[in-house]
């Protein structure tokens, strides 16, 4: 495995993060059985939610890494409260909301301090100063080692560049999803800020799902730049290995955070950071085939 520092952290993290929100936790067993076995691959960096399976997921992380927690990163999410009944969540952005939330989580994960709290999501309009202010107070109580937010929006990732001390900005960016390099990539390489990156199969569609539009990407571009990642693979990689290393190539990329849900699956993704590179002819003809986006909204 290899490892990467996270911005102007010190958090050494494996460039493949574990993301736990796709675990069957049906099978808690199972589950537990995967975590520790991502540990033994290398892997120490795990992310998860509140909002998954209304705390359940950060139980089952707890009961799983409490044992193991000097040799893991833990990062979780805040803002998306669920409502009384259940029906669904609403955006709370408030101090005193994520003061309460970070209490609730240090419980259900079984730890003294999360190694990097985020803002699960984030608008222009929201009181970004106070929320600011939360994680702040909430690292000097050192209940949090380090916060970011996660976020695809150009507006927000600017505001809070210049107005805080975030670590990361967790980010959707693939083969299909180039939207980030308009200019993001850059800004935030550039205030060594760390990249975690999501959604670097594309739903799945970069690795043998069935493909559908994505994204302004037809069906037919989506299905041909499958075919090309599991061609250049052949014989060193698999279709999605050749997906995240494309992901971790870009300079501002500091690890991709993939869920898994099956233990050949963690084997698959885990041995990525051993395969091969992609060489530049490999990265012209995966951007060839869909070539990038802009974001559209919230510019």
């Amino acid at each position: 495995m290899q490892y990467r520092r996270l911005g102007h952290s010190d958090l050494e993290i494996s460039v493949i993060g574990f993301g736990c929100m796709s675990l069957p936790l049906e099978r808690e067993e199972d589950c537990i059985q995967m975590i520790h076995r991502a540990i033994e691959l290398g892997i120490n960096y795990f992310d998860t939610a509140d909002l998954y399976q209304k705390g359940l997921n950060e139980i089952v992380m707890g009961k799983a890494l409490s044992v193991k927690r000097d040799q893991v990163i833990i990062a979780t999410k805040v803002g998306n409260r669920w409502r009384p009944d259940g029906s669904g969540w609403d955006w709370t952005p408030r101090k005193d909301y994520i003061l309460k939330a970070a209490e609730e989580s240090l419980q259900r994960l079984q730890t003294d301090h999360i190694d990097l709290y985020q803002l699960h999501g984030g608008t222009i309009d929201d009181p970004i100063d106070e929320v600011i202010e939360a994680f702040e107070i909430l690292q000097k109580q050192g209940k949090i080692r380090y916060y970011g937010i996660s976020s695809i929006r150009p507006n927000v990732i600017r505001e809070y560049v210049q107005r805080s001390s975030i670590s990361s900005v967790m980010l959707q960016y693939s083969v299909a999803d180039r939207r980030p390099e308009e200019n993001v990539l850059d800004l935030l390489k550039e205030n060594n800020i760390g990249v975690l990156s999501r959604g670097a199969l594309a739903q799945g569609m970069l690795a043998g799902k069935k493909a559908q539009e994505y994204l302004g990407h037809s069906p037919e571009e989506m299905e041909a730049a499958a075919q090309l990642l599991q061609g250049i693979g052949i014989p060193l990689r698999t279709a999605a290995q050749s997906a995240l290393l494309y992901v971790l190539n870009h300079p501002a990329i500091t690890a991709v955070i993939t869920g898994m849900s099956r233990m050949e699956q963690l084997t698959e993704i885990a041995a990525t950071a051993g395969k091969e590179k992609l060489t530049v002819k490999d990265m012209e003809m995966l951007q060839d085939i869909l070539p990038p986006k802009t974001y559209e909204l919230h510019r």
